[in-house]
């Protein structure tokens, strides 16, 4: 039977799994520095509850339903694959309120599936990693500014380049487009959405067709140009002349945000004020986050207050997140060449086999490495030394250790790229710290 692969399903060659996990274990790491534990929620949820999260969730879902079913029953596709961890945590509190203390903090990394046709940068099956703070009944809004200073610090920490988080706050339109006279937020919401798709020339004709006046259709595409790395973007809002109290709760919410990322994160934030995130269960801040360079590549991490997910009907916990889409930035960043691994194994050293007979000695060195906490590989085949160097250089290995290969029968070590061979003991040798794993490597040089 010939196999073929499955659009949308990726799975990496092991160099690019080597970046991959690098990203992940920034995440971890950062995630754990700022207190966030870790949980993992089941792959599957009711259908009626994710179709009941999400905009377009139903064109999406994956059902899961036996292949096999007893004779006369009938096999309902009851559960489906979750599309996003966000819907999943909002069950998971509801399900062990009474065992969490509040606020409650979590981080998830966990692969989602989505329905959507696959292209660069989008798949079917991906990971995505997760920060959330829930608590009972109101939610403090100084982690609304959290969020995002813990993703900056990730990205710090990465060799990626430059990333802007961009951030608004939806009671920022809603009072403004309510200020102007404007009833339907949503609609009008969704269609200034549109902006970086269409252009404002198109999306002010959607927003006439839509019943608004041409006035109202220029001062919501004014509000949607304001972008500002400081707090002037209050100022430049003010300016419109428009007043309502939620605009006004907005803007201080918002400029809270900013004011953090300023004193915490310089130069990672900016407000911008046409981020309205598709999503309809966000009412306060929300983020995205694109590349700079690459910002027709799109957002990459995003996310942002809700305050109706989870509920019980007697208990609301509100709360606010960020999403991090590792698939999706490891993908292009890797398929552009600007993010590489240094090697393609995690082994620093391929230890030599003199003869099969011999192969007890080199076992017994690589045992003692690896003790020592060295990655190391011992050669498949005891082959002439020229083959067994040639194996270590197509995978990356740096070194290649020979047993009783020094003047006095003790071993030496080479590194291959320079040629240097030196004698060494397996139990004090040590590579330089650059060599002793695989590194993430940048497009302009810079390491992680």
């Amino acid at each position: 039977m010939k196999i073929t692969p499955i659009s949308g399903f990726p799975e990496l060659p092991p160099a690019d799994r080597i970046v991959e996990q690098h990203v992940l274990d920034v995440l971890r790491e950062t995630f754990e520095l700022h207190g966030f534990p870790s949980i993992e929620t089941r792959a599957v949820e009711p259908v009626e509850r994710l179709l009941g999260k999400g905009g377009d969730a139903d064109k999406e879902i994956y059902a899961v339903s036996r292949l096999a079913a007893d004779e006369g029953e009938v096999v309902d596709a009851e559960l489906g694959l979750h599309f996003d961890l966000t819907v999943p945590f909002a069950r998971y509190v509801l399900e062990n309120a009474g065992k969490l203390a509040f606020p409650f903090r979590r981080y998830q990394i966990q692969k989602v599936w989505r329905g959507e046709r696959p292209q660069e940068g989008r798949y079917r099956e991906f990971t995505q990693a997760d920060i959330d703070v829930v608590d009972i009944g109101e939610l403090a809004p100084h982690f609304e500014a959290e969020m995002p200073l813990v993703m900056a610090e990730v990205f710090r920490r990465l060799p990626i380049g430059r990333m802007t988080i961009q951030v608004n706050n939806r009671k920022i339109p809603e009072g403004f487009y309510r200020g102007i006279g404007i009833d339907d937020v949503g609609g009008t919401l969704r269609i200034v959405d549109k902006l970086d798709k269409i252009g404002p020339d198109a999306v002010k004709g959607l927003l006439v067709d839509a019943g608004l006046s041409p006035e109202q259709a220029e001062q919501c595409l004014a509000l949607a140009a304001i972008r500002a790395g400081d707090l002037s973007f209050v100022e430049q809002v003010r300016a419109l002349g428009v007043e309502h109290p939620t605009l006004d709760e907005g803007l201080d919410a918002l400029a809270a945000v900013v004011r953090a990322g300023m004193e915490n994160a310089p130069g990672a934030m900016v407000a911008d004020l046409r981020i309205a995130r598709g999503l309809d269960y966000y009412t306060g801040t929300v983020y995205e986050t694109q590349l700079v360079g690459h910002e027709s590549w799109g957002s990459f991490c995003s996310g942002g207050r809700y305050d109706a997910l989870a509920s019980d009907g007697r208990t609301t916990y509100p709360g606010v997140g960020i999403s991090l889409g590792v698939s999706r930035l490891v993908g292009l960043l890797v398929g552009h060449g600007l993010l590489r691994a240094s090697r393609s194994t995690p082994a620093c050293v391929l230890v030599a086999v003199n003869n099969e007979e011999e192969r007890g000695t080199s076992t017994r060195v690589a045992t003692e490495l690896r003790g020592r906490g060295i990655a190391c590989e011992v050669a498949p085949k005891a082959a002439k030394f020229g083959k067994q160097i040639r194996y270590a250089e197509r995978r990356g290995i740096p070194f290649v250790w020979f047993t009783g290969a020094g003047e006095a029968g003790g071993d030496q070590v080479k590194d291959i790229r320079s040629g240097e061979q030196v004698d060494a003991s397996g139990s004090s040798w040590a590579p330089p710290p650059e060599d002793l794993r695989p590194r993430v490597i940048g497009a302009d040089g810079e390491r992680g």
